[in-house]
């Protein structure tokens, strides 16, 4: 359960009300970081099934399949692992349940939910006393989701409790369901909305979702793992889909059941059984980085490079995530826009393939490629029917999921688009055209909508190189980077109004690439300016280099 918008309601500014609450910020799962901070729950049960912390970090619960009770913790400093001690308050549900799979409070803290296996049914119980467990009693409200699966396996709520998911272990699926009266568990009806996860993990369980239910994040008893969801419509889990982010605790512990995040995204800890200890990791998305333009004239190459050859031998175009782990290229020889993964972020030497996705139905010469910043839209241009194709990737960031929708002919500027640039807001696109050696600027009267496209103008890099290749714009739009084939050089250019090509010159710098690739072809920048790449055909080879 989502507890994020109760911490931002709570109350500060008075002595003793507790630390100033923070916005919540999807975690970045795929660069989590273990702290080297645990906490042993053994001395009270030896199978802990879920972790839940109070809405001010002062309280950690679990509980537990061992002995079915619920276990209070106190923490001297809030969210911090090492400061934990059990409370020796504890409340056992036993006779309602003895097999214990789920657990998870209610918004203020005056409920909380248990299911399990043994009867497959969610169960209610009352504090007295918000967040004191010794304080509970058993409600009287249940309600069973046998119809759905006879073996759930961990829960989530909505955090204005009109919602309620539950993982069944049987189907391996998420299943939603409705209260009509919030957080009254006997309200509850089926929504008929469910989300099967088998193809990632055979045994989920303890799930938590972003307060707006675009996210999902569930804990993988099988793969050891903690996997992301999108959904397209919030807290709609019918809409969701996996976005190949994920974070491995096997280092920590292999039967892992438990995860919950700190209300603003910054911390995620995981509860495993088989060494019975709740662990404790940085999740933190890393701040943005600022920009700064590149020292063109200084470059030096980083003797760092990646062959994509054993995909393709006529390369044309790069593009990296946003974020430096994934990286795509183009290449003619099999039509084809490949996909790689990055361990290491930005250095291409840690790349590896994943999959392709072939654009041989559209073009039989992909050259350049360009994503929407969040992954979900694919441009691809193409010099055999001269135009760019739009693709919408259900996925983000999965090309496999990548389907047309729409086409924009380019040919009556350029016979021979190669590179594709867009503005940061998606309002304007620049191609690199061979066949007249200029850089062509469009305007789009609805952002990343190539349907809406429309020509505004040109401006000749001929006299630098008489075979362009690739575009690259910084994000405020007043430098432009163009690469080309018969100098083998990258070219640098100021324009004195941003994003507008008519007030574009030339600034006498250029950097050669010629000692790595004879013939470049694309080009792209790091999110920070700090370093360059340049895809080369005489290679087969993505080049790493030094621009701060």
């Amino acid at each position: 359960m989502s507890v994020a918008r109760l911490m931002q309601m709570t109350a500060a500014g008075s002595a003793g009300a507790g630390p100033e609450p923070s916005g919540w910020t999807d975690p970045d799962l795929a660069n989590a970081s273990y702290d080297s901070v645990s906490f042993s729950v053994a001395g009270q049960d030896g199978v802990g099934i879920s972790v839940v912390f109070s809405d001010d970090g002062l309280s950690m619960y679990i509980a537990g399949n061992g002995n079915d009770t619920v276990y209070q913790y106190t923490l001297s400093t809030a969210w911090d692992l090492s400061t934990a001690s059990y409370t020796s308050k504890s409340f056992s549900v036993a006779s309602q349940e003895t097999a214990v799979s789920g657990f998870l409070f209610g918004a203020d803290g005056a409920n909380f939910y248990v299911c399990g296996s043994g009867t497959d049914t969610v169960y209610q119980y009352d504090l007295s006393t918000a967040w004191d467990v010794s304080t509970a009693s058993y409600a009287s409200k249940s309600f069973s989701v046998s119809s759905q699966d006879t073996a759930p396996n961990g829960m989530g709520f909505k955090d204005d409790g009109t919602i309620m998911y539950v993982a069944g272990g049987v189907s391996d699926t998420i299943y939603q369901y409705t209260l009509s009266t919030a957080w009254d568990i006997s309200t509850t009806s089926y929504a008929s909305k469910s989300f099967s996860v088998s193809s990632l993990d055979g045994n989920a369980k303890q799930m938590y979702l972003s307060p707006t239910g675009d996210k999902l994040w569930f804990m993988g008893l099988s793969t050891d793992t903690v996997y992301e969801l999108d959904l397209s419509t919030g807290f709609d889990i019918s809409t969701a889909a996996y976005n190949s982010v994920s974070f491995s605790i096997t280092s920590q512990d292999s039967s892992p059941t438990g995860v919950f995040f700190k209300f603003d995204g910054s911390k995620m800890y995981a509860l495993g059984i088989a060494t019975d200890t709740i662990y404790q990791y940085s999740t933190a998305a890393a701040a943005p980085a600022e920009w700064i333009d590149p020292d063109l004239a200084n470059a030096s190459y980083d003797s760092v490079s990646f062959s994509v050859a054993g995909q393709d031998t006529v390369p044309m175009g790069v593009f990296f995530k946003p974020d430096g782990t994934k990286l795509y290229v183009t290449g003619e020889g099999s039509d084809s826009v490949y996909e790689y993964d990055t361990s290491t972020a930005w250095d291409v030497s840690s790349a590896s393939y994943v999959q392709s996705f072939s654009v041989s139905g559209q073009d039989a010469s992909p050259q350049g490629l360009f994503f929407h910043p969040d992954g979900t839209t694919m441009y691809v241009v193409g010099i055999t029917n001269d135009s760019i194709y739009e693709y919408a990737l259900s996925t983000a960031w999965d090309i496999s999921t990548a389907s047309l929708s729409n086409t924009l002919d380019v040919s009556t500027e350029d016979t021979a688009p190669r590179g594709l640039f867009f503005s940061a807001d998606g309002s304007r696109l620049y191609v690199a055209g061979d066949a007249g050696n200029d850089i062509k600027q469009y305007s789009l009267s609805t952002a990343w909508d190539t349907s809406t496209a429309s020509y505004v103008q040109n401006f000749s890099v001929s006299s630098q190189d008489a075979n362009i290749q690739d575009v690259f714009l910084n994000p405020d739009g007043t430098k432009m980077f163009v690469v080309g084939l018969q100098n083998d050089s990258v070219y640098q250019y100021s324009l004195s109004t941003a994003f507008d090509l008519s007030t574009a010159s030339y600034d006498s710098v250029s950097f050669s690439v010629a000692s790595q690739d004879g013939a470049p072809t694309a080009l792209t920048f790091k999110s920070d300016g700090s370093k360059m790449y340049v895809l080369g055909i005489t290679t087969d080879t993505i080049y790493q280099y030094s621009t701060a």
